[in-house]
């Protein structure tokens, strides 16, 4: 918890589980916006709480995220060693390298190749749905759907064949759950990705002509407007980050959804009376569920800049909460209450500015049809006990959601 002794406060504040926000984030915004943290590991740091600034964070050249590498950030566990690999990850470059890399992926991961993974998403649903009613109730819905779907979508995407799957489960669990394994341990995991990933590009650049129609194979192929393509390390860094990204967070918020919807039978009852509305309230419960159970991706300051509340010096870290900027009573009405019909508006839960998730509508995809799969199909789901949460410090999200029908 906060305690009421002078800044810097112990963040995060208290030892998330479920999906409550601690009500420290509301009560810091309004009084102290941009907050001085120290966390387990690093130096000392800012967080940022309100929209504005958190926009501001994520969008403004003067905070960076390559002057994070040299960095002794505050986290809240031990940093990984650093890489060529980890240097050439998107999520750490500034301008204007990080322009060229995102220009380089928006040439392959456009609207049409998203699009078309519809009927893929919609009959990997469906099809996990009628696996978890054969298999009789109860079911553990997050190895019934939460987990597979995902898996199954991001793999069809980046063209990973059925047998490689287990290798990325594996290491993406190692990552994510921090809290159980070991840093040698994720080190390993996350080399044995980067290596199959390696594998994977190389038999895309000998068989450019094949038959494989993936994101990865037009990765490889992708130049910019100089003819320059994307380099080894960038490949294989882009192709584990997206994986990662593009599998984990999802398989989380459709449990976190569905658990939201079950412990309030109307909330389930409403989007079954007009499954329509799904879109609109998962944008609400993106907006309101707590994504993680603290802020990630710090920044450094490459010169002073002033913020409600304060300034940060050159040289010093901010992070930023996403979830209190979403819950803004500047920016949102009754912002703490969760309304399915609200209109959706300017939600951070996928970042801002050049660093934006550029997985996003796909995820939202897998979310809407999942959730339309699992109301209509199954209009009597309940929960059937107690959920059980992860332990993490990356991720929020049910380890397993037993429910019966």
């Amino acid at each position: 918890m906060v305690t009421n002794g002078a800044c810097p406060y112990s963040y995060p504040f208290s030892t998330a589980q479920g999906l409550e926000m601690d009500p420290a984030y509301a009560r810091m915004r309004a009084e102290q916006p941009l907050l001085r943290i120290k966390m387990a590991y690093g130096q000392e740091g800012w967080l940022a709480l309100r929209h504005d600034d958190v926009r501001t964070v994520l969008s403004d050249p003067r905070f960076s995220r390559a002057a994070t590498l040299e960095a002794d950030l505050p986290r809240a566990e031990p940093d990984l060693p650093n890489t060529p690999e980890m240097a050439a990850n998107i999520t750490n470059l500034d301008q204007p390298e990080h322009g060229r890399l995102r220009g380089l992926i928006a040439s392959a991961f456009t609207a049409r190749r998203i699009e078309r993974l519809r009927p893929f998403v919609d009959e990997t649903a469906q099809r996990l749905v009628t696996e978890m009613l054969v298999a009789g109730s109860p079911a553990d819905l997050v190895k019934a759907v939460c987990e597979p779907l995902p898996v199954a979508v991001i793999c069809e995407l980046m063209g990973v064949p059925p047998a490689g799957r287990s290798i990325f489960r594996a290491g993406i669990e190692a990552v994510v759950s921090n809290a159980t394994v070991a840093a040698e341990a994720r080190v390993a995991a996350v080399q044995a990705i980067i290596t199959y990933m390696a594998e994977l590009i190389d038999e895309r650049r000998r068989d450019p002509g094949g038959p494989r129609d993936d994101l990865l194979g037009a990765l490889v192929a992708a130049r910019d407007a100089d003819g320059s393509r994307l380099s080894e390390a960038e490949l294989n860094m882009l192709g584990v980050t997206l994986l990662v990204a593009g599998h984990e967070t999802t398989l989380n918020m459709i449990g976190n959804m569905v658990v939201t919807l079950l412990t309030d039978r109307s909330r389930w009852d409403y989007l079954l009376a007009d499954p329509d509305r799904i879109p609109a309230a998962v944008e609400e419960m993106l907006r309101v569920i707590p994504s993680g159970p603290y802020s990630g991706l710090a920044r450094v300051a490459l010169e002073d800049v002033e913020l409600t509340g304060g300034t940060v010096r050159a040289g010093e870290a901010v992070l930023v909460s996403a979830e209190a900027a979403n819950r803004d009573p500047e920016v949102y009405d009754d912002p703490e209450t969760l309304r399915l019909d609200r209109e959706p508006a300017n939600i951070l839960s996928f970042g801002y500015g050049s660093h934006r998730c550029v997985g996003a509508v796909l995820a939202r995809m897998q979310m809407q049809i999942a959730l339309r799969a699992l109301i209509t199909r199954v209009p009597k789901l309940d929960l059937a006990g107690e959920v059980e949460w992860r332990t993490s410090t990356l991720i929020r999200g049910p380890e397993a959601v037993l429910v019966t029908w």
